[in-house]
């Protein structure tokens, strides 16, 4: 393919189907969420999820806002790496993590509108709200903040297809401003929700409460964003890798390499402090209920053994297992969050009491990450994403 028709977009063959898998898959989910949503904001939680005075906070908070807020660190994590470490040879990674990133907040925002329900009351917080030493505040805030920064690192690819070149060079200017300001506001809300946790210790298991939860969610985040960068590169390598330049392609071993070690390694202090955190507690007894069954699994199937597989594939340059590492991770920081939020959660209460999803809930949840995937999949077939504009390749 030609670099003007990628610059323009041209993604597919003249006269091919609209009616493909993807399209028909993705096509029927939006819809159905789109019918879910009309129903949640007509007739209420009640007649979509299966919430209640035990439960206030299920699916769309625990998968939906703490996985996705953990799993859009991509962003900050790459732009640190860039442009405050000085990593210039992961340049090719920032884009498509900001991408992510920005979408993964944009995201949270809109399922946390089916949470809360009143969208147009959004900005009351900022305007009427007194009690700016809330937890909650300072994640809204941080998260409002921090999705604007996003904004404006994500708008030199729209400027670019854009040809807006005065606009761009003002963006490119606060690079280095933004990339610190984000790493200061990612640091402050990822740690946070953590925090919240803190105010329930009656009803989280103590093998997830720990005094040590705004650290485990700020460390497990950074390793999030490692793994999801290098998770997204694998599938935009199988899917739109006739969209990439020779940069992209040159660099793509590298960014598994570079990324994988990080990984490896954080994972290896997370591990640490996830076992100090039970030894400050003195809970090793409780490893021998079926809870701690459940906190073993996610500890060493979850931690150790991706510490493990990534420290051997980077060794040994064996690209394949470090992408498939990448996705066991990401499982694993969702299980945690979803440990945390729901299934460690009221852990004394009986069976039959307990939480299970509606599934309108899951339907939500799925049809907002389809949402995701195709606004992505639209973006980089369309900007300069996953290749250098040919306008702007000697101010990259």
């Amino acid at each position: 393919m030609s670099q003007e028709a990628a610059v323009f977009g041209e993604t597919s063959p003249p006269g091919k189907s609209l009616y493909t898998p993807f399209n028909v898959i993705a096509g029927i989910i939006l819809i159905v969420g789109f019918v879910i949503t009309i129903l949640r904001f007509t007739k209420g939680l009640g007649a979509v999820t299966n919430l209640d005075n035990n439960y206030p906070w299920g699916i769309w908070i625990g998968f939906d806002l703490m996985a996705g807020v953990a799993l859009a660190a991509g962003g900050y994590v790459t732009s640190a790496a860039v442009y405050i470490f000085g990593m210039k040879r992961y340049h090719s990674a920032v884009r498509p993590a900001i991408l992510t990133g920005f979408l993964g907040y944009a995201l949270v925002v809109v399922a946390l509108h089916y949470d809360v329900g009143r969208p147009w009351r959004l900005p009351y917080p900022f305007i009427m709200q007194q009690g700016t030493t809330s937890l909650l505040f300072e994640v809204a805030a941080c998260v409002a903040l921090y999705l604007t920064v996003l904004f404006i690192e994500f708008s030199t690819a729209p400027l670019e297809w854009l040809g807006l070149k005065r606009a761009r060079s003002i963006v490119v200017r606060l690079t280095m401003v933004l990339t610190i300001f984000g790493v200061i506001l990612s640091t402050l809300h990822q740690s946070s929700l953590g925090a919240l946790f803190l105010l329930a210790p009656s009803k989280l298991h103590p093998l997830w409460y720990s005094s040590y939860l705004p650290v485990f969610f700020f460390v497990s985040s950074v390793i999030a964003g490692l793994s999801m960068v290098i998770f997204e590169s694998t599938l935009s390598h199988r899917y739109f890798a006739h969209k990439m330049d020779e940069t992209h392609l040159a660099e793509k071993e590298g960014v598994a390499l570079g990324f994988g070690k990080a990984a490896s390694l954080v994972l290896a202090g997370y591990f640490t402090i996830k076992v100090l955190g039970i030894s400050m507690d003195n809970n090793w007894h409780l490893l021998g209920t079926g809870y701690g069954m459940w906190f073993l699994v996610e500890l060493l199937g979850f931690i150790a053994l991706p510490c493990f597989l990534y420290a051997v594939g980077v060794r040994e340059k064996n690209l394949c297992l470090i992408k498939w590492t990448s996705g066991l991770t990401v499982l694993g920081i969702i299980l945690n969050r979803l440990n945390v939020c729901l299934i460690a959660f009221n852990w004394h209460l009986p069976s039959d009491e307990k939480y299970f999803p509606h599934w309108m809930e899951i339907g939500i949840s799925v049809f907002v990450v389809t949402a995701g995937i195709v606004v992505f999949r639209f973006i980089v077939t369309r900007m300069p994403i996953l290749y250098e504009h040919p306008d702007y390749k000697d101010s990259h």
